[in-house]
């Protein structure tokens, strides 16, 4: 018994002294998984080697129907690469980057004192993804010409549709029709109450998923709020509270990609979690209507309309200015370490 408690004790100093040898590591991954993430599933992993931390999509945080091919996770990967590159660079850290076919992500560490530190760091902590309907006003041509300029290096398609415009217009009406579309499809509500919590006690045992707070819903006993939660759960009610927030927002956003590859869908994330922490840092606030590029056929619809039928829908945003929102939860940080 006491050589069994001994080496229990061993192995417990070994993996804090494990995590000390890291502590810039760790601040790295802290400031990676406040990335955003699909129903805020955080699908990540993350495995700290002496000279890289390796990032693994985490399945069993996939959501087979709204995103069947995982593209919509690993563009979330690519957002928690961004903030953990920008992270590094706090730290005096020069990052590079590969990744597999397999879609895992290594980023090599390697001390550099010439590096400045990223200016976009504060944001990380201050973006969040905002439901609310924003007041209305409208971003001005050279602020949009100032986060389109994010783009500049990128391969990703970026496009700006101000609000009221017959591009626009036509936006909305996808979205719209892409309510109806997953409302009516039982699998797909389903889902997405499984990723509801309904309010403080069932989102603090779990610190992931769609809290009641960021729907602006009081904290109730789940007994009464989750029946009233789940009757919302419609086309009607959906199509009515998205038509005021669309005709509350500046702008939509649409990125898209022209091979639609895991690749390619990690560079977009990395590249958007970077245009997202711009906004912040603008007053801008952001939402997702991903609704048309989640359905295929309606993606192409909606790209044909656009005159960019040889691209692929990939992110649809609405930006605009507004009030601040709960944050959504996330998990602790020991959960999404994997041990060596």
């Amino acid at each position: 018994m006491r050589t069994a408690n001994l080496f229990i004790t061993f192995i417990f100093v070994y993996m804090i002294n494990a995590n000390a040898q890291h502590p810039d590591y760790l601040f790295m991954i802290e400031q990676a998984i406040k990335a955003p993430s699909g129903h805020n599933t955080q699908p990540w992993l993350f495995r700290i080697n002496e000279e890289h931390i390796r990032i693994y999509p985490n399945y069993d945080k996939s959501l087979p129907v709204v995103d069947p091919d995982n593209r919509e996770l690993f563009i979330s990967l690519g957002c928690a690469v961004e903030n953990l590159r920008i992270a590094a660079s706090q730290k005096g850290y020069n990052t590079d980057m590969n990744i597999s076919k397999e879609g895992i992500i290594t980023i090599n560490l390697k001390r550099d004192n010439t590096i400045e530190p990223d200016t976009l760091f504060k944001q990380i902590s201050i973006r969040q993804t905002n439901r609310s309907i924003y007041n209305g006003r409208i971003i001005s041509s050279d602020t949009i010409s100032l986060l389109n300029s994010v783009f500049d290096t990128s391969t990703i398609n970026a496009r700006f549709y101000k609000n009221d415009t017959p591009e626009f217009n036509s936006i909305a009406d996808y979205v719209i029709t892409g309510n109806v579309l997953q409302m009516q499809d039982k699998a797909f509500t389903d889902e997405l109450k499984s990723w509801m919590r309904f309010n403080k006690k069932h989102q603090n045992e779990t610190n992931d998923g769609l809290s009641y707070a960021v729907f602006g819903a009081p904290n109730l006993p789940r007994f009464i709020v989750k029946p009233i939660m789940s009757k919302a759960i419609n086309e009607k009610y959906q199509n009515k509270g998205d038509r005021k927030k669309i005709a509350s927002s500046s702008h939509f956003v649409l990125l898209s990609t022209t091979t639609n590859t895991l690749e390619e869908w990690i560079r977009l994330g990395i590249i958007m979690e970077r245009f997202l922490l711009k906004s912040t840092e603008l007053g801008i606030i952001h939402a997702y209507m991903n609704q048309p590029n989640e359905i295929y056929e309606l993606s192409i619809k909606m790209a044909e309309t656009l005159n960019i039928p040889h691209e692929y829908p990939v992110i649809l945003l609405r930006i605009g200015y507004g009030n601040k929102m709960p944050y959504s939860k996330r998990t602790d940080i020991k959960e999404v370490i994997l041990n060596k």
